[in-house]
């Protein structure tokens, strides 16, 4: 599975730095500020769940489980719910996107806890 995280790691980082890209300079002139800072709210929890996705990548070569698993999951669906309503909306105009975009954060929170969990749970040394 590890390798699996790594290569979600990279996609999403990469597509997070293209796509912060194309917002400052494509979307400039075509989204209002306020719709410009909604896109790039995207792009940021992205390319911190990316790095996080990293994370999980080295944690599930360490010390692999079902936690770890289940956090590159929940950060995964996160990216896709959270980041890519908010794309969708931006882009759209379609404001009923925006129901999409709590169920995203919450995946994020599941993955963070997942982590917690497995940290908590992880031997003394």
């Amino acid at each position: 599975m590890a390798r699996l995280w790594l290569l979600l790691s990279a996609l999403t980082g990469f597509t997070g730095v293209a796509l912060g890209a194309f917002a400052a300079h494509g979307l400039k002139n075509r989204l209002s500020p306020e719709h410009l800072a909604v896109f790039q709210t995207g792009c940021h929890y992205q390319l911190i769940h990316a790095l996080a996705l990293f994370g999980v990548a080295l944690l599930a070569l360490r010390a692999p489980g079902r936690l770890v698993n289940l956090a590159g999951g929940c950060f995964t669906l996160g990216i896709l719910l959270f980041s890519g309503s908010l794309y969708l909306l931006t882009l759209s105009g379609i404001g009923g996107l925006g129901i999409i975009t709590p169920f995203g954060g919450l995946a994020f929170l599941a993955g963070w806890l997942c982590l917690g969990l497995m940290a908590w749970r992880l031997p003394r040394r």
